[in-house]
């Protein structure tokens, strides 16, 4: 019935220019779409990733990114159903599409752990690409002077500076339609370092790798205490859960494909193409890493002090390539929180003088909007700020993923399926449904544990502007 519903909607009054929805038309694809997702899920976290397997043990932490992926995959693929309103209508963001089928305080619920989740990595991402700028000038330091020369630490601030500048030009990007190119690249550039990253581990196992392993993880010792392996492991669950989650994005990239009555089934399509590459990737770097440094393993296998430093020349490349993907993995961030701005203000000024038309000679007309160009440019300023000021804020996003990834990833895109397909209340598939929510709630409770004593350990050494 939603089916037809929305091919009759699509069949209304469309030209060459536009969709049903009065919108100029979308032109997205799988390929676009699995683009945006793969540069949404794959960040440089996957380098930390031997990490986790070394809190959970060689057995449990593959496990963990199985069972995680194919959760992510689930939920994902029933948040794609929630696209389209029961009349057909398109939900053009996550809120929208929390309104139409649950309404009242969980709109609000929704918008509050979406947005600031989407503002909490933005701000982490200037401090990651800080860190793999940092970590590119002290490889190249460190091979011509040695790892003990104390001059080979550059600051992270002017890279941070460096990050905003260059956001400042790409945030006038107008929307997510016009990303596609960005994000290929990105997505590219994501493959190249998690390949290098793959490479390196495979040649220091096959030179003889030092590191122990273990099936249970790092064991407890004079340097690993039972609450230090306690708080670690379910950090390590929280890095794992949130590694894959992508539904804050989700329906902005729906609503960038073409419209065709095959539209669901294609962003079902890049949805398990795109984790399933993601959770390929994953595992590999996961398990590669952890038996290359065993117990050990460093937070970051390209950036941290014991991790991986030749051939420098690869590590470098490997740190550019996470530039490169940071700088669009932003933009796919931070468009949904510029176009809630910038929706309140069409709906507040709608002929406002501050948004029109120049006429550009061989390129058509360009839409013009200062609001935008203000508004992009204080935001961006923003972000690059609060990186410089609290360079643990990594700490803090930890936690703000932590606590976001249950209500995004899981419960409401379970609660709208719930309502859409009028699943009845205790039957076999609602206690599946719940049961499953149920579960990751204790994971993000666990990992928003792990998150507060990160966080509590970062402040004790705070330094603004270190």
């Amino acid at each position: 019935m939603q089916q037809s519903l929305g091919l009759d909607v699509e069949t209304g009054n469309v030209d060459s220019k536009h969709d049903e929805d009065g919108r100029m038309k979308r032109t997205g694809t799988i390929v676009t779409a699995s683009a945006h997702i793969i540069t949404a899920i794959i960040g440089s976290g996957v380098l930390s990733l031997a990490w986790a397997i070394a809190q959970l043990g060689s057995v449990a932490g593959p496990i963990a990114m199985v069972a995680f992926a194919i959760i992510t995959l689930y939920t994902s693929l029933l948040l794609v159903d929630c696209y389209r309103s029961p009349d057909g209508k398109r939900n053009y963001t996550y809120m929208d599409a929390v309104r139409t089928h649950l309404g009242g305080v969980k709109v609000k619920l929704c918008g509050l752990a979406q947005y600031a989740t989407l503002i909490g990595i933005s701000i982490g991402y200037t401090i990651t690409t800080a860190l793999s700028l940092a970590a590119i000038v002290r490889t190249n330091c460190c091979h011509k002077h040695g790892r003990e020369d104390e001059d080979c630490r550059p600051s992270k601030q002017k890279f941070i500076l460096m990050f905003g500048a260059v956001q400042v030009l790409l945030s006038q990007i107008p929307n997510f339609h016009q990303l596609s190119f960005l994000s290929l690249i990105a997505a590219l550039m994501s493959f190249a370092y998690s390949s290098i990253g793959l490479v390196l581990s495979a040649v220091k196992i096959a030179n003889g790798a030092d590191g122990k392993t273990s099936t249970i993880g790092m064991p407890v010792g004079a340097n690993n205490s039972g609450t230090d392996k306690m708080f670690n492991t379910f950090s390590a669950l929280g890095n794992i859960a949130l590694a894959f989650a992508f539904s804050s994005v989700l329906i902005e990239i729906q609503d960038t494909l073409k419209s065709s009555s095959k539209e669901k089934r294609v962003m079902k399509h890049a949805s398990t193409i795109g984790i399933t590459i993601s959770g390929i990737f994953y595992l590999l770097c996961g398990t590669l890493g952890y038996v290359a440094f065993g117990n050990g393993a460093p937070g970051n296998i390209l950036t941290d002090n014991h991790g991986f430093y030749d051939p420098y020349w690869l590590v470098t490349a490997a740190n550019a390539c996470v530039v490169i993907h940071l700088v669009g993995a932003y933009q796919v961030f931070t468009q949904p929180v510029f176009a809630l701005a910038e929706s309140w203000s069409r709906t507040r000024w709608p002929h406002s003088p501050l948004e029109y038309d120049v006429r550009v000679p061989l390129g058509g007309n360009l839409r013009l909007s200062v609001f935008r160009l203000v508004w992009r440019t204080a935001y961006v300023a923003f972000t690059t700020l609060v990186a410089m000021i609290f360079p643990f804020f990594n700490a803090i996003l930890g936690l703000l993923g932590a606590m976001a990834f249950w209500p995004l990833a899981i419960f409401f895109p379970v609660e709208m399926y719930i309502v859409q397909a009028k699943i009845s209340r205790l039957s076999f598939r609602w206690i599946w449904l719940q049961a499953l929510s149920y579960f990751c709630l204790i994971v993000s409770v666990l990992a928003a544990v792990g998150s507060v004593r990160d966080l509590t350990k970062s402040v004790m050494n705070f330094k603004p502007f270190e």
